[in-house]
């Protein structure tokens, strides 16, 4: 129901929706979800963008607050879980700059958490160690959603790329997916490579020796059956993809910047490569960009990577209402 005074859509009062397997949940790694869930939040997600694009706002989420608590520098993933809650009518305790907090004087993962949860319904959480999430959940009786954990897991940047794809293509089946750039630290990498193990699709990874994709990653994909080859040649894999998955390397990740510096311009996707491409092959990348992709190519339709972002705050108001109980 409208309302007509706010022009937001009138949903206080709905009980729990226990039905969808997330509410109460931690959103830790991609391994949890299965097709079924999948279609389910990228169903509400569709909903999320339809109250947006007509309204604006919900109220569905009044009363809740999120806390964003993020000890690495974030901008899209931030900025994007506090509109998620902000759209949905709820509260942000934002956290973004922990030198600020009582991180400074010694306390804990598991103690901050304890403090956040005595004020907040649910908790985002980007850490510097892989597995912080995790140890967060053990400590929390909220839900934890993980915001990205080192060169670990960075679960919603993979559901929104995942929703992001099938928005562009019509499908996620039967595609070819390429990643290009950083596999080695690439976060969202190892994360859409394990969900995209729940399709049916081909598998290139692109990248320069010292790069390529951690074994583990790699072992788990080919266990599951999939079609899968690497090499360091963009140009010669161009021709047959549907999905150009681009990464920036990571100078942030490297301890010896002379390795940085020879890799970091090791691939720019430009205008010319892209004449080698498909028609409707997508571009993607979970930004922030540094060399990688040309901003000539930014008016091209095929670049999906804007797009892509603004897909994460749909993808975030749907996991926060799932969550919360609200979906």
């Amino acid at each position: 129901m409208e309302n007509s005074q706010t022009g937001s859509i009138k949903t206080v009062g709905l009980a729990p929706n226990l039905s969808s397997g997330f509410y109460g949940q931690d959103i830790i790694s991609v391994r949890q979800f299965s097709r079924d869930n999948l279609s389910y939040i990228f169903g509400v997600a569709d909903e999320m963008r339809a109250i947006v694009k007509r309204v604006g706002s919900s109220d569905l989420l009044k009363g809740h607050v999120l806390a964003c608590v993020f000890y690495e520098p974030s901008t899209r993933t931030s900025s994007s879980f506090v509109a998620a809650m902000s759209r949905l009518g709820g509260s942000v305790i934002p956290i973004n700059e922990v030198r600020y907090s009582s991180v400074t004087k010694g306390e804990s993962l598991p103690d901050t958490i304890r403090t956040l949860e005595s004020y907040a319904d649910v908790i985002v959480l980007r850490h510097p160690d892989v597995g912080a999430s995790e140890v967060a959940a053990e400590y929390a009786r909220k839900p934890i959603i993980n915001a990205g954990d080192g060169v670990g897991e960075h679960p919603t940047q993979a559901l929104l790329d995942l929703y992001t794809i099938r928005a562009e293509l019509g499908r996620i089946d039967g595609l070819h997916v390429a990643m290009v750039g950083d596999l080695r630290y690439g976060r969202t990498v190892h994360s859409l490579a394990r969900l995209l193990c729940l399709y049916d699709v081909k598998m290139t990874f692109i990248s320069p020796e010292i790069l390529r994709l951690p074994l583990d990653v790699m072992n788990e994909v080919k266990d599951q059956g999939k079609e899968v080859r690497e090499t360091y040649d963009v140009h010669e894999a161009i021709a047959d993809l549907d999905v150009l998955y681009v990464t920036r390397v990571q100078r942030e990740r490297f301890a010896d910047q002379a390795q940085y510096e020879a890799v970091k311009d090791y691939y720019v996707i430009t205008p010319e490569l892209m004449e080698r491409a498909k028609q409707n092959t997508i571009i993607m990348h979970p930004l922030p960009r540094v060399s990688e992709i040309s901003y000539a190519l930014d008016d091209d339709p095929r670049a999906a990577y804007f797009r892509q972002m603004e897909n994460g705050m749909y993808i975030r108001m749907a996991l926060l209402a799932a969550v919360l109980g609200k979906a």
